[in-house]
């Protein structure tokens, strides 16, 4: 797979460095990004993959940009308030790199077509904030044997972990908390948002190209106000409904 002329200057710091260099980059170019969210994690997500060179990114969100967005969902800008997320992520992001392939679906992710959503998916990345989909999105992506990024953030906390296989997200959530916080409730520092969506554009990034050793299996644990983090194991659930079967 060759670069045109403007890909190889686009790309000259990726392609200078030795974990990524020229075949990193071609799996890149190669690959199918999914992001199921185009939120606060998903925004800077979206932005970092697209500028990253990833071949095709297929952005999943049913919900419209409103004002409250604007905050820490720094796809969209002030013209895009009622504007179907998807459309504006677009936009966007064939602005930021005309190289990048962008698919724009709108629909509510089920049980019965998270399965074609994530189909020829690479790596699919979960922001969502409502912990049915995460567990839907985690289903689909053990049964097709796709690594899931998944990020989540709420006050001034977040969160960033891989999941192949054993364990899968369901071993750490395995059921859907009955008081779950979400950002609309009790609130979240904007920069927390691209801290953690750039952590979980980074180990997709990582995943793609074989650089590094990406969080498979554990969980990163970042804290805003006292600027410390720390990373945990996440331990195979032997009952799981999900990756026990697989």
């Amino acid at each position: 797979m060759s670069f045109s002329p403007d890909e190889v200057e686009r790309y000259a710091r990726h392609l200078v460095l030795s974990e990524v260099g020229g075949p990193g980059q071609q799996r890149l170019k190669a690959a199918t990004a999914v992001i199921v969210g185009a939120g606060g994690v998903g925004s800077p997500a979206a932005l970092y993959l697209a500028a990253a060179g990833i071949g095709t990114l297929r952005i999943i969100d049913g919900d419209v940009v409103s004002l409250s967005n604007l905050q820490r969902q720094i796809l969209f800008a002030s013209a895009d308030v009622h504007r179907p997320k998807v459309e504006a992520a677009f936009d966007r992001l064939k602005a930021i790199n005309p190289h990048v392939q962008v698919e724009a679906l709108n629909p509510l992710l089920t049980t019965d077509n998270a399965a074609s959503v994530i189909a020829g998916a690479d790596v699919v990345l979960d922001g969502t904030d409502d912990f049915q989909t995460r567990h839907i999105v985690n289903a689909a992506c053990v049964s097709a044997g796709v690594p899931l990024v998944s990020g989540a953030l709420g006050r001034w906390t977040g969160q960033v972990g891989v999941f192949a296989g054993r364990p899968c997200y369901q071993c750490l959530v395995p059921d859907v908390p009955p008081d779950a916080e979400t950002c609309a409730r009790v609130g979240v520092v904007g920069a927390l948002a691209g801290v953690i969506g750039s952590m979980a554009a980074l180990e997709a990034i990582k995943l793609i190209a074989g650089a590094g050793e990406p969080l498979t299996g554990r969980l990163m644990l970042y804290n805003g106000l006292d600027a410390t983090s720390r990373v945990v194991a996440v331990t195979a659930d032997p009952a799981c409904p999900v990756c026990g079967r697989h």
